[in-house]
């Protein structure tokens, strides 16, 4: 779903926790706050509404 080294790279904007894949659901979650990205044809939505 998402390359290896952008994931490396990639923090949860709000907490800047480390992001894993949920392939099943096409999105990445913080392990830290559990906040849900979705990734559409391999790009993470990371903007957050305020």
């Amino acid at each position: 779903m998402i390359d290896p080294d952008l994931l490396d790279i990639l923090r949860c904007p709000l907490c800047h926790g480390e992001l894993t894949e949920d392939e099943e659901s096409s999105e990445l979650v913080c392990r830290e706050c559990g906040r849900r990205y979705p990734v559409t044809d391999g790009i993470p939505d990371m903007v957050v509404d305020v």
